[in-house]
C-alpha cells in the first residue's frame, strides 16, 4: 500500500535514505536529470509545473525536481485515473528521473505534496506512434510472462484470503491470525499492478492514518487491528471479511486488463522497494501484527521476478547494472534469510523482535538495491 501512508513516517524514511534518493537523480557521468526530449516536472507545495504540455509518444523521460518543503509523489494518470507510472518519496530539494513507455493519448501529471489526496494536476498529451512498434521481441516475451505471473499471484491469493475470511467469519481469532499474513503474499508480490487500477488498493490495503476524507476503513488492516489490538471479532468485522473477498475477486478479474509494458515492469520493481523502505522497514505496514518481514520478502520476490524477466535485454544494454543488481538481490535475500522462524505461521520472526541495529542493516540493504534498480527502466529502454 503506497498512496495512503502516514506523511510523518514517510518523511522519516526519506530522511534516512536521502543519499540514495539523490544518487538516483543524477546520471553516472555527473550530469543532472533533464535534456533534449525530457519532460521536466517541478513540484512545490502548491504547484506542479511541466516543461511541455505536449510531447512525442514512446519512451519518455520525466525529470522530477521537488522544490517544495514536503515529501512528494509524482504520478502519470491515463483517463479514469489508471496509473501509467509513478515515483514516490521524493524528498524536499531532491530529484528523480522516471523512464516510462507512453502511448499516444491524453494524460494527467499529478504532484502530491505530503503524498496525500488527488494531487495538483496538469493535463498533457502524447502524440504520434512512438517507438513501441520497434520493441525487442524479448521484451514482448517478458511482458507476456509477467502478465501470467501477475494473474497467477492473484489466483493464488483468493483461496489463501478465503481461508482468512472464513476464520474471521467463524469468530476464530487465532485461526484468523495464522492465516492473515499468508493471505497477503500474492498481493504484495504484484502490488503495483493492483494499484494501477486506482480504486482497489484503498479498499483492501489502507491503514487507519491513510484514509481519505469520508472514506470508510475496510480491508486487511482493519481486520488486523481487530485481531491483534482489540483481540476480538465483531459482527462488522465478519461483514468486512466478505467485502475483502469481493474486492479481491474484483482485482483478480481485472488483472488481465492492467497496462503492462517493459517500463511499467521496471518501475514497478522500484516501487516495490519503495514499499519496503517506507512501510516494512519502518514497521508501519503491519503495526498490529508485526508480520512485516513476510511482506518485505514478497515485495523483494516480486521485484526480482520483474527484473529477471527484463534481464536479457537490460544486460545487453547495461551489463554493469545487471551485475550490480544480481549482487544486491542476493544480498537482500540473504539478510531476510537470517530472520526466518520455522515456528511462525508465516515463516518469519515477528518484526517487533528485530532490533534497531538489524533494522538498520535491512534498511541499508534496501537502499543498496533501490539505487541501481531505479536505473532498470532506462536500461530496458536502451538508455544507460
Amino acid at each position: 500500500m503506497r498512496a495512503h501512508r502516514s506523511p510523518v513516517v514517510a518523511a522519516i524514511a526519506v530522511a534516512a535514505t536521502l543519499t540514495a534518493v539523490a544518487g538516483c537523480a543524477e546520471k553516472s557521468d555527473g550530469r543532472s536529470t533533464g535534456g533534449k526530449g525530457t519532460v521536466e516536472v517541478t513540484a512545490t507545495d502548491s504547484e506542479c509545473k511541466v516543461s511541455a504540455k505536449e510531447f512525442p509518444a514512446g519512451h519518455v523521460q520525466f525529470a522530477v525536481q521537488n522544490a517544495g518543503s514536503k515529501v512528494t509523489e509524482v504520478y502519470v494518470y491515463a483517463p479514469g485515473d489508471r496509473i501509467v507510472t509513478e515515483r514516490e518519496n521524493i524528498g524536499p530539494g531532491t530529484k528523480a528521473e522516471i523512464t516510462s513507455e507512453i502511448k499516444a493519448g491524453t494524460y494527467e501529471i499529478a504532484c502530491k505534496p505530503g503524498m496525500k489526496g488527488d494531487g495538483i494536476r496538469q493535463k498533457v498529451t502524447a502524440t504520434g506512434k512512438g517507438a513501441t512498434a520497434k520493441r525487442n521481441p524479448k521484451l514482448d516475451e517478458a511482458v507476456s510472462a509477467y502478465r501470467k505471473y501477475a494473474q497467477e499471484q492473484a489466483d493464488l491469493t483468493i483461496p489463501a484470503a478465503q481461508k482468512f475470511a472464513d476464520a474471521v467469519k467463524a469468530g476464530d481469532v487465532e485461526a484468523a491470525k495464522r492465516a492473515y499474513a499468508v493471505s497477503r503474499v500474492g498481493w504484495e508480490r504484484t502490488e503495483p499492478v493492483a494499484e494501477s487500477f486506482g480504486d482497489i488498493d484503498p479498499k483492501v490495503d489502507t491503514r487507519a492514518d491513510g484514509l481519505a476524507d469520508g472514506q470508510k476503513w475496510t480491508g486487511w488492516h482493519k481486520l488486523e487491528q481487530s485481531l491483534w489490538e482489540k483481540k476480538k471479532i465483531s459482527g462488522d468485522d465478519k461483514k468486512l471479511a466478505d467485502k475483502l473477498m469481493a474486492d479481491l475477486k474484483d482485482w483478480q478479474k481485472r488483472v488481465g486488463k492492467a497496462v503492462i509494458n517493459p517500463t511499467t515492469m521496471a518501475n514497478g520493481a522500484k516501487e516495490l522497494l519503495d514499499e519496503v523502505a517506507t512501510g516494512k522497514v519502518t514497521g508501519e505496514e503491519e503495526r498490529y501484527s508485526h508480520t512485516d518481514l513476510i511482506d518485505f520478502h514478497a515485495n523483494v520476490e516480486g521485484a526480482q521476478k520483474a527484473y529477471e524477466l527484463l534481464k536479457p535485454v537490460a544486460a545487453k544494454n547495461d551489463p554493469a547494472l545487471t551485475k550490480e543488481l544480481d549482487k544486491q538481490f542476493k544480498a537482500i535475500l540473504g539478510q531476510l534469510d537470517k530472520h526466518h522462524d520455522s515456528k511462525s505461521a508465516d515463516g518469519f520472526a515477528s518484526y517487533d523482535t528485530v532490533g534497531k541495529g538489524e533494522r538498520k542493516t535491512l534498511s541499508d540493504s534496501v537502499n543498496a538495491l533501490a539505487e541501481p534498480l531505479s536505473k532498470l527502466a532506462a536500461a530496458v529502454a536502451g538508455n544507460k
